[in-house]
């Protein structure tokens, strides 16, 4: 099975690694991210010169790019992978975007014969690297049956929410609780330190309690040591809880705690955060208090 791999970025390229060690061919294009491609190749996969030269070859197409117009545009754009897509083809979009965006993509690609899961993951890069991510899916069951083992390569969590753009739905209520959680860690750890607790032994003490959770395995220690680099950009997040808030527009679905969070967000990019990991929202607090956290 030759599988195409469109999105080499901070999660598609340790997914494609992961899908070449568990011995699938793997073509991607030579357009962007020269350094990954190289990376990739080396580790066995085929480097082709455009998308469309991608679809021509691809059983099954996978993209992981930022936003819905990233996955149109490789698509269907100039360079459209989906112009030359056999009937037959599966395309497993990872993206996490917005899931009516999933269903347009769904119900173009089913015109030429061509079936589709969005299939958006959790666990950042950590998780891609070591394949254990989790895959939030939207689609036909028969569909995701035959694609599950390829997920499986890349992810210890593989489940089917629904029908196409519940993956995404689902993916949105996972922004939703990660990005709330993180920002209550950082609230709990700066208000902590500032009433003359050490936010590590905070941290060390409630950790396996009811307030523990992988956020806070994960988030705490990079707050502590006021690491910031992304495994999940904050701009991406923006991203996300955008979609959270049009989602949300549809069904009048309260979100204040989302809304909350999302308006931090925005300060910390209009501060020049974007490109931060997402447990730099301690930085909002670090900015109202003037106070810095530490181990």
């Amino acid at each position: 099975m030759k599988i195409g791999f469109i999105g080499l970025g901070i999660m598609g390229k340790p997914m494609a690694k992961n899908l070449l060690r568990a011995g699938y061919e793997v073509i991607v294009p030579d357009r962007r991210a020269k350094k990954n491609v190289a990376e990739v190749v080396a580790c066995g996969a085929q480097a082709v010169e455009s998308n469309m030269a991608v679809g021509r070859q691809a059983d099954v197409l996978i993209t992981m790019l930022p936003n819905s117009p990233d996955v149109k545009e490789a698509l269907f754009g100039e360079d459209g992978a989906a112009k030359t897509l056999r009937a037959g083809a599966v395309v497993l979009d990872c993206s996490s975007i917005n899931p009516i965006a999933s269903r347009e993509i769904a119900a173009a690609l089913e015109k030429q014969g061509v079936d589709m899961l969005d299939c958006p993951v959790s666990g950042g890069e950590p998780k891609a690297v070591d394949g254990t991510l989790a895959f939030m899916v939207g689609g036909k069951q028969e569909v995701f049956d035959r694609c599950r083992p390829i997920l499986e390569k890349m992810g210890s969590s593989v489940v089917l929410c629904g029908d196409v753009g519940a993956g995404n739905v689902t993916k949105l209520c996972n922004q939703t609780i990660v990005a709330v959680n993180i920002a209550a860690l950082a609230e709990a750890l700066q208000m902590g330190q500032m009433c003359g607790v050490e936010p590590e032994k905070i941290f060390e003490a409630i950790r396996g309690g009811l307030a523990g959770s992988t956020v806070m395995n994960a988030k705490a220690p990079m707050m502590m040591d006021q690491n910031f680099k992304p495994g999940f950009r904050i701009d991406l997040h923006i991203k996300d809880l955008g979609n959270v808030v049009d989602a949300a527009k549809t069904v009048d679905a309260p979100i204040p705690l989302t809304q909350t969070v999302l308006e931090m967000m925005k300060v910390l990019h209009h501060d020049g955060d974007g490109s931060c990991d997402h447990s730099a929202l301690l930085k909002y607090y670090q900015k109202l208090t003037g106070e810095t956290l530490h181990r």
